[in-house]
């Protein structure tokens, strides 16, 4: 019969640890929504229609396409590396 009062106890304990281990969870869950309400009050307001950015008076800046020369790479018996290559790599290609 002690046995059972043991099984009864252990059981009791373990639903007490769980409710504790929610309530935990709820008050970290309540405790970060305050802080981030708490920060949002402290950041700028979001802009207004009239600071909203605006299209330049020449209308959409559009992308610029053109075939460009290639770059011929230098033939050797050995691998070349980036510092050995012509102007280091870095020499816009001609159009």
């Amino acid at each position: 019969m002690s046995f059972a009062w043991t099984d009864i106890a252990a059981e009791g304990a373990l639903g007490i640890g769980l409710v504790v281990a929610g309530l935990v969870v709820v008050a970290l869950l309540i405790g970060a929504f305050v802080l981030g309400a708490r920060i949002r009050r402290r950041e700028p307001p979001p802009p207004r229609p009239e600071e909203q950015p605006r299209l330049p008076d020449e209308g959409p800046v559009h992308e610029v396409r053109e075939h460009r020369e290639p770059d011929e790479v230098p033939r050797s018996e050995s691998r070349l590396t980036p510092h050995e290559l012509p102007a280091h790599g870095n020499v816009p290609s001609r159009t």
